[in-house]
Formats: C-alpha cells, sequence, structure tokens
C-alpha cells in the first residue's frame, strides 16, 4: 500500500520536537516555527509540527506516522547523553532494528573532550550510538552527533535541540537532500522591515495585497515594535516567483515609504550602523531609563568599533549633573524626564565625546513612579548634531511592561538616527 507521502508528488515535510521540558513549559520551542520558514523557503509544505514528551512508545508512533506522510522528517531534541535522552531509541524501534556503536562517532566525541583536556564521561557512549541502517551526522558545533536515516519513502533527520547546533546542521545536511529531491515548489520568500507605525495603520496601505488567496500571497507580524511584510510567491520557475515577489516588493516600498528600514536580516542598529560607516560618521549615547540598551543594539553588530564612540549611563539626578555636566537647577525646574533634560544630555554626550551624532533618552520604564503629569510610558529621546538638536516626546502605553517600554525607546531613538542619515 502506497503511504500518503508518494501518492503526491510535492514534498511535504513534518517536524517534531522533543522533550518534556518542552511540553510542560519549562523551555520554549523556537525550533519548529524557523524550521517551517525554512521550509517554505525551500519550496517544501509543512504538513504539521508536532511536540512530545520523554515518552519511547509516543515518540516511535509519531515518527512512523510521520515517515507515512512526509517525505522529509525533522526531529529535535532528544540526542543527549543521559537515559531521558530517547531518539536513537525511538528510531530503532520504528524501523525494527538494533543499536549499534559508531566507532567514527565515538572517537569524534573523545577528541571533543580532549580538546578541552578532559576524559570523555562513559555516558557520553549513547551519543555514539545509531540504528544500524542509520548514518551518523557530524556535529561540528557541539557533541550531540545527528543521525539520517531512510524510513519508508521518507528521509528522517535527527538533529539537536540546541538552536545553534540544529541551525548549522540543518544548512549542512537537510538542505541539500532536499533541494535534491524533485516535487518542490518554486517560491520567492522575501521580508519587509518597518518601524514606526502600528500593524493596523501599516496593514490598511497594503490591504489590497493582503487579499485571501492571492499570489504572492502577503502579510504582516509585530515584534518588538518592528512591523514585517512577508511576501511569499510562487512560480513555475524560481526566476518567476522572484519577479512576482519584486513586483510586490516595489509596490509595497512605494506605499510604505520611510516606513521601511530594511529587508531580510536586516535589524534598526545594522541598518544604521552601515549608514553611519558609509558616511564615516559617529554617534554615542546617553541613556537613563533604558540602562545601556541603545549602546547595546548599536555594539550587538560587527564592526560598530568603527562609529559608535561609547556612551553614559547617568541613571540619578547627581550622575546627570556630574557625568555629563548638565546643571542641577534645570534638572529640578524641569525634572529628570523632561524636552530641556533630554536636550541637555544629547548636547553634553556629543561634546564629551566628540562624536557627529548623539542620542539620548530620559523617561518612565514603570512599573513604578509615574504621577499624573508625567505618566510610566512617558519618554523622551533627542538626537544632536552639528545642525542641533531634536526632541520627540514619546507616551507608550501604560500597560507595556518595563522590559518593553525600555525597548521601544532603544529602538524609536535608532529609527530617529536612521532617518537623520537618510537625509544625507
Amino acid at each position: 500500500m502506497a503511504s500518503e507521502a508518494t501518492q503526491s508528488n510535492q514534498v511535504r515535510a513534518d517536524i517534531i520536537a522533543m522533550g518534556t521540558e518542552l511540553t510542560t513549559g519549562a523551555s520554549t520551542d523556537t525550533n519548529s516555527a524557523w524550521l517551517s520558514s525554512r521550509f517554505v523557503e525551500l519550496g517544501v509544505s509543512t504538513r504539521r509540527h508536532v511536540t512530545i514528551a520523554d515518552d519511547l512508545p509516543a515518540i516511535v508512533h509519531e515518527v512512523r506516522e510521520s515517515a507515512r506522510c512526509a517525505k522529509v522528517v525533522v526531529m529535535t531534541g532528544g540526542l543527549g547523553p543521559t537515559v531521558d535522552d530517547m531518539t536513537r531509541d525511538a528510531l530503532a524501534d520504528a524501523v525494527g532494528e538494533a543499536l549499534v556503536l559508531d566507532e567514527s562517532a565515538l572517537a569524534e566525541i573523545e577528541a571533543f573532550y580532549a580538546s578541552l583536556g578532559r576524559e570523555m564521561p562513559e555516558t557520553n557512549r549513547r551519543q555514539a550510538m545509531r540504528p544500524e541502517s542509520a548514518t551518523m551526522l557530524r556535529n561540528d558545533w557541539g557533541t550531540a552527533p545527528g543521525l539520517r536515516i531512510r524510513i519508508g519513502d521518507a528521509e528522517v533527520f535527527s538533529l539537536p535541540g540546541v538552536p545553534r547546533e540544529m541551525k548549522a546542521m540543518f544548512a549542512a545536511y537537510v538542505v541539500p537532500a532536499v533541494e535534491a529531491m524533485a516535487g518542490r515548489e518554486h517560491v520567492s520568500v522575501r521580508v519587509i522591515r518597518t518601524f514606526g507605525a502600528g500593524e493596523s495603520n501599516l496593514a490598511e496601505q497594503i490591504s489590497d495585497l493582503m487579499t485571501v488567496g492571492r499570489n504572492p500571497a502577503v502579510g504582516t507580524t509585530a515584534s518588538e515594535g518592528v512591523i514585517s511584510v512577508r511576501i511569499v510567491a510562487r512560480g513555475e520557475s524560481d526566476e518567476a516567483a522572484d519577479a512576482l515577489a519584486q513586483k510586490d516588493i516595489d509596490a509595497v516600498r512605494e506605499r510604505l515609504g520611510v516606513l521601511v528600514y530594511g529587508e531580510g536580516d536586516d535589524t534598526l542598529a545594522s541598518v544604521v550602523g552601515k549608514r553611519l560607516a558609509e558616511l564615516r560618521k559617529t554617534v554615542s549615547t546617553a541613556e537613563s531609563c533604558s540602562g545601556g540598551l541603545l549602546g547595546a543594539m548599536l555594539t550587538d553588530v560587527p564592526g560598530s568599533s568603527a562609529y559608535y564612540v561609547g556612551g553614559f549611563i547617568p541613571y540619578s539626578y547627581e550622575q546627570k549633573s556630574e557625568s555629563l555636566g548638565i546643571p542641577m537647577e534645570l534638572i529640578q525646574t524641569h525634572g529628570a524626564v523632561s524636552e530641556p533634560c533630554a536636550e541637555a544630555m544629547a548636547e553634553r554626550c556629543r561634546a564629551l565625546t566628540k562624536s557627529d551624532y548623539a542620542l539620548s533618552i530620559t523617561g518612565i520604564a514603570g512599573p513604578g513612579g509615574g504621577t499624573e503629569d508625567k505618566p510610566v510610558g512617558l519618554v523622551y529621546i533627542a538626537l544632536a548634531d552639528s545642525a542641533g538638536v531634536k526632541v520627540k516626546e514619546c507616551r507608550f502605553s501604560e500597560r507595556l511592561n518595563r522590559e518593553v517600554i525600555r525597548d521601544r525607546s532603544a529602538r524609536t531613538a535608532l529609527n530617529m538616527l536612521r532617518r537623520k542619515l537618510a537625509e544625507s
């Protein structure tokens, strides 16, 4: 009897995430979402996600079910050295084979520990076990080798649960195997990144492109104030799909204008950094309520030393006066959370660091400290350059928590600088 996977030429994938820590909520499964997005880019339809506790019969059942219905199965987790790591046993039971020791894999694990000046614990021998017909997948990013095995008409890949290791091994082993399969769709996936408008307001401007059933399919997602516009185009060839996607990319960029800051993996910090480097300009920061978060975002970008001079975190009144030289009279008259204070912070920061631009943030991140005149979520952000200082008053909702207000403040500051640099 033919499996469901062979009854259609389309390549379909199943994703199985394993671990009691996932089903109890102790850890969050981010791997499955990432894998699904990668499968879309590869022209593969994901049939289902399954999350299973460390229960051997349940894992065996789901492996067999996925192998019956999908052409590609990716499992994550359960490859560690402890007895609750059951992936190897489950795969062996699913195909009715014994586990055997892979001497080559064992040697690699021993060599890894030797490179650390340590002897391999005996429990790690489990990581060198595989079903007889399985192939070990070398893990150059950790200790746990992966596995590849054929079950019926399905190619089953077992990868570590650690996201960094999983992503690297997916690229090294799964992607080449999938690209060689017949029946993949021709798909082009593009993502536009925007900042400065709410999701509903932005969606109104591109609502006709978001019609259900349309090709390309266009949708929006919101995360940390960034609204992403995802475009998935399908065509008779890769070139045709790319052309369809590009047409919508051009339309979205034209309609949204300055709200668009980048595409793909671009971040506000990386876009700002790239432009500063192009212009050979520098920036410094003075942060109160954000506590250095803005500086951290800037320095998260490799090569940021070329344009980020440094910053101040003058949290108290006294430090605003002592480290930046802001007159205490100004602070006492207007308050630390005020337009004059933000302006003075940016001006003094730029003067002291001799940077081309300076950004300052002062506000009330909560949950306490707010008043009727100055509620939680009130933030002043200033940008200083040779032409003067521009101050932006932001009133983030009191319903947002402290972490979100701080994050939104830092991203708003970056966006102010991005838009200023776009004029240069």
